[in-house]
């Protein structure tokens, strides 16, 4: 199966256009494509360069998304501001910094460059409800022992009661068999031993939400969120030295949640990635020239509330040993390596793995072992680039 990016979401399988309670489908051929531009727009109440994604349906032989370019894209309000967007390659960025505020209309204007014209309903910003906290603990879900997530929040006003969640991970990684020497193969095909850079030794890695998470209070008795929003057994060994995550929270409006609630539903229990989409689904944008040309999304104005929290796994798992690495990192050798610990049986030849980078040399005593790489160069499953937002 083919991998999508986010903006293709909407994939041509069965094209089911959900509009007013009708529901035309089509069957699954190419030669059915109908192009429609796939819109992903939420606007919040944070000062910042609002985004704007405008991308194509893809085919289902298409191997990416194809980036809706060059269109005249601009938001309105009822006080008469425009705020014009302009196009950086895979998004659409405002030109100046604004914010979505309480009691203001916006629509959502799309002119492509083929002539083709859209709007939005007009939508205003949803309640204003900030997260109480993002909290770390110890717990065991369905047998497995593990760090839970959990969302807090409240809104004693009960106006918010429909939330969507989005979640971005980043953790540390120190390399376990890193050494200060590595074997390298000159240009003469001889191998040799320079200087390690200790740029391989500790790096970050980071994992965005790709499922879509919603929550609503609407029929219980108060609106008050407590929701466990991610899930990391002991054994993951994304928090084997220190762990961050920042969570965002939406507070939408009943349309936009029967939106996303409808699309997550169409996409079953896979990712909202998953190319086996059931169909395309309406929002609230149409053609204002000719309702044969086709579009789909939502322009959301949503409030949003922003937390981040760290843990470390030795401040949660006092005295516990560390999950297990990525990948197994035991020494090895191989049988045709000089100076080796007696019996070696590796298979392969040494010089062949160390062109493919498949393994890091690794010292123990006065032997000479092999390692998986990523046992002893971490920019292999990660980067070694520090974020700005991390405090150790």
């Amino acid at each position: 199966m083919k991998n999508y990016n986010r903006n293709s979401i909407i994939i041509l399988i069965t094209s089911a256009f959900i509009s007013n309670s009708c529901t035309e489908t089509y069957p699954l051929l190419t030669n059915t494509y109908e192009e429609a531009i796939v819109v992903e727009a939420t606007i919040t109440n944070e000062l910042k360069n609002q985004e704007i994604k405008l991308t194509k349906t893809a085919r289902f032989e298409d191997e990416s998304y194809i980036p809706e370019s060059g269109a005249e894209v601009f938001i309105t309000d009822n006080s008469g501001k425009r705020y014009d967007f302009e196009d950086q390659s895979d998004r659409y960025v405002s030109k100046t910094e604004f914010q979505a505020v309480p009691e203001v209309k916006y629509q959502l204007h799309i002119n492509t460059k083929d002539g083709r014209s859209f709007e939005s309903s007009i939508e205003t910003l949803s309640a204003v409800n900030p997260m109480q906290s993002v909290k770390a603990a110890v717990e065991t879900k369905e047998n497995q022992r593990g760090v839970s997530i959990r969302i807090n929040s409240f809104d004693q006003n009960n106006k918010s009661k429909y939330y969507r969640y989005e979640y971005e991970e980043t953790y540390k990684i120190i390399t376990p068999k890193w050494v200060n020497t590595k074997a390298v193969i000159s240009q003469n095909g001889a191998l040799t031993f320079v200087p390690n850079s200790t740029d391989t030794k500790v790096c970050y890695g980071s994992k965005k939400s790709t499922n879509l998470i919603l929550v609503s209070t609407n029929n219980l008795n108060e609106d008050r969120v407590n929701y466990m929003i991610r899930f990391i057994s002991n054994q993951d060994y994304i928090i084997t030295t220190r762990y961050s995550i920042l969570v965002k929270q939406y507070v939408e409006n009943l349309a936009a949640y029967n939106y996303y609630s409808t699309l997550k539903k169409m996409s079953g229990n896979e990712s909202i990635l998953s190319p086996t989409q059931p169909g395309i689904l309406l929002g609230n944008l149409k053609s204002t020239k000719n309702p044969n040309n086709k579009i789909v999304g939502y322009f959301d104005v949503a409030s949003v509330s922003v937390e981040r929290i760290y843990f470390n796994y030795a401040d949660l798992f006092l005295g516990e040993a560390p999950p297990p690495y990525y990948t197994d990192c035991q020494e090895f050798c191989y049988a045709d390596y000089p100076f080796n610990p007696d019996p070696c049986t590796h298979a392969g030849h040494f010089m062949d793995d160390l062109s493919l980078n498949k393994i890091s040399y690794y010292l123990f005593g006065r032997f000479y072992f092999w390692v998986n790489i990523p046992c002893g160069d971490c920019t292999t499953i990660a980067s070694n680039i520090k974020p700005t937002f991390w405090t150790d």
